[in-house]
């Protein structure tokens, strides 16, 4: 995976009757974009996020939206 500073990330819950994570990644630790990522929460919180093996994510950064003709 590989994520740029500005990516929106959703991130699938972790356990039964949790709902998704939703937040926009402001730090890319890693080399050439990969984890780990520090991620400011839908919620207001930031956390550091380094996803394994079975992490279900999804990265859209905005200048990656089709556009209009």
């Amino acid at each position: 995976m590989q994520a740029r500073v500005g990516d929106r990330i959703t991130m699938a819950a972790e356990h039964v009757g949790q709902g998704t994570r939703e937040g926009t990644v402001r730090e890319v630790k890693g080399e050439g974009g990969g984890p780990p990522y520090v991620v400011e929460w839908s919620d207001g919180h930031t956390g550091i996020i380094h996803p394994g093996p079975g992490s279900v994510l999804r990265c859209e950064h905005p200048d990656d939206a089709p556009t209009g003709s």
